[in-house]
């Protein structure tokens, strides 16, 4: 009896021993969930209503730092700039002038290099940092990314130093051979041969010219507001026509073929202008008694059917240094060659141009001693009318978003995915 009794007695105070601990564990329990976290104070606590709103919105890079350098808010940008690692800031001199402003107060703005993050080919990325006191405690840092815009003022740059040099050389020319007309006004020999000469200089300076207009164009144009179905067949003729009479020089001759009644959907006069130049650059860097194809085909897409015009020659090819860059402006992978048939450098990007606005691009293959192949790939006429009503439509939607320059791109390729290749032999014309 007297052992039950204790039993009973052992198993009340193991009761109410249990039903304290479980209280005192819900007490702390409550205290813990009622404490602040890092996180909340460094967001709600710390930072002052309505700046994360605003920091949210903000197009730059932000990053808060506390007093403590710790980061308190840093957005998404500036995890994919790299400033901002295992929540510190990872850029020595923004560090120190964030802590330079926590110590003075003052607003401090610098241009930086930094390293692009995950790439070991040493590219830099341009930034403008801004420093500015947040508060008592904290520190607000403003990051800009410049480095797309360092690029086009470069381009810009070397686009206007290019058009003053190319300029300057037939002006300069002109102006010489004035002087040597009127020395020898006495000497008719001598006067038809340096009007000769200026004759040559002043259709040199003419083509620049009017390229520098036809590049321009394309490049603000769009080509789609006044496009129409347009024949291949009518284009490959022009661009022989506009051609003939450099190769018949040459004794080069030119065939045309591939599939017939093709259409394409766009500007004529730009696709005409952009077939030429492939043509006339083709007989240009071609050998005399030699041979310039042109052939056009149908290529099923999965973005829709395009019509592929493929130009191709037996010339001096092109090496492989060079094939990434002969769309540049001025560019020109033989200098001389170029002084000696007038070409001013611009054909290749006007050609690249004329392709990107109106949704396709162009391709070329290319050996050293073997000749070249430039295909111009286009969406056929249906597809593309289809597509360009889908991208009006959209564009009136989106409140006239204008094309992106680079839409287009220029390609490497091999001759089996060329259209002159694979299609039967082409017809020399008159």
């Amino acid at each position: 009896m007297d052992v039950n009794a204790a039993v009973a007695a052992a198993a009340a105070i193991a009761g109410v021993l249990t039903g304290v601990i479980a209280m005192l564990a819900f007490r702390w329990s409550e205290r813990e969930q009622k404490r602040p976290t890092r996180s909340s104070l460094h967001t709600d606590a710390v930072l002052p209503p309505g700046v994360d709103t605003v920091l949210s919105v903000l197009r730059s890079s932000a990053v808060v730092l506390d007093e403590a350098d710790a980061v308190v808010k840093a957005s998404s940008a500036a995890y994919a700039l790299g400033l901002v690692r295992g929540g510190k800031l990872a850029v020595e001199p923004m560090l120190q002038m964030a802590r330079d402003t926590r110590r003075d107060g003052e607003i401090r703005q610098v241009e930086l290099d930094l390293p692009r993050r995950g790439t070991g080919r040493g590219e830099a990325l341009a930034v403008s940092a801004r420093v500015a006191p947040l508060g008592s405690r904290l520190v607000l840092l403003l990051v800009e990314d410049l480095t797309e815009a360092r690029r086009i003022e470069a381009v810009r740059r070397d686009f206007v130093a290019n058009v003053s040099h190319e300029l300057k050389t037939p002006v300069g020319a002109l102006s010489l051979l004035s002087e040597a007309v009127m020395d020898a006004s006495e000497d008719p020999e001598a006067v038809e041969r340096f009007a000769g000469r200026m004759q040559i200089e002043a259709t040199r300076l003419t083509s620049l010219v009017q390229e520098l207009i036809d590049l321009s164009r394309v490049q603000n144009d769009d080509p789609l507001e006044d496009a129409e179905p347009v024949r291949v067949d009518e284009l490959v003729a022009e661009a022989i026509d506009r051609c003939r009479h450099q190769a018949g020089a040459k004794q080069i001759t030119m065939a045309a073929g591939g599939a017939a009644d093709l259409r394409v959907w766009g500007n004529r006069g730009q696709l005409a202008a952009a077939l030429g130049n492939l043509v006339e650059n083709a007989v240009n860097y071609s050998p005399a008694r030699t041979r310039v194809g042109i052939a056009a085909r149908s290529v099923n897409a999965p973005g829709g059917d395009h019509i592929e015009i493929a130009v191709t020659d037996q010339g001096i090819g092109i090496s492989d240094k060079d094939k990434e860059r002969i769309f540049e402006r001025f560019y020109r992978v033989d200098p001389a060659r170029s002084r000696a048939t007038g070409g001013t450098g611009l054909g290749l990007a006007i050609v690249k141009h004329v392709a990107a606005s109106h949704g396709g691009e162009v391709a070329v293959w290319s050996a050293e001693g073997q000749g070249s192949t430039f295909t111009l790939r286009l969406p056929e006429a249906g597809a593309a009318r289809d597509r360009a009503h889908q991208q009006t439509a959209r564009h009136e939607r989106a409140g006239g978003a204008g094309l992106d320059e680079e839409a287009g791109r220029s390609t490497l390729t091999s001759p089996e995915s060329t259209a002159y290749e694979t299609l039967p032999a082409p017809e020399v014309l008159p």
